[in-house]
């Protein structure tokens, strides 16, 4: 009976983290929400993840692997990102810096120009802030 009762707590635990599990290897973000619950749900309920483990051969519902796999993913992310907006800008900068020389120095076209180049840095700054505060925590799960 006691044995029945902690395969269906197991059962549930596993039909819980489906959902997470996939949205971690989707979304590395999501990591930083699910691990902690599920290293809560560890300590509760400590057999029926050890059973888990066991069927998983790595640590349910997250491994250390699977962890450093996402941190990975968020980097490349990062990477694929920084590229994307260093062209979306430059190319934006060009057209303001036509303006600018067609309406041969114009404040307004000027003025555009400067904004462009804010815009970029503020837009930069931002999201690499939030890269950099990911990638710490991704790497801390991991020790």
């Amino acid at each position: 009976m006691r044995e029945e009762a902690q395969r269906g707590r197991a059962l549930q635990i596993l039909t819980a983290f489906a959902g997470p599990m996939e949205e971690a290897r989707t979304n590395p973000a999501a990591l930083l929400v699910w691990q902690p619950l599920a290293k809560t749900a560890r300590a509760l309920l400590p057999d029926e993840f050890a059973a888990l483990d066991q069927k998983f051969g790595s640590t349910f519902p997250f491994s250390v692997e699977m962890i450093q796999a996402a941190h990975a993913q968020w980097s490349a992310d990062w990477l694929a990102w920084e590229r994307s907006h260093d062209a979306e800008f430059k190319r934006r900068a060009a057209e303001a810096e036509h303006e600018l020389a067609a309406s041969g120095g114009s404040p307004l076209a000027r003025a555009k120009l400067d904004a462009v180049e804010r815009e970029k840095l503020e837009l930069y700054q931002r999201r690499y802030a939030e890269y950099v505060r990911t990638a710490k925590a991704l790497h801390a799960l991991t020790i």
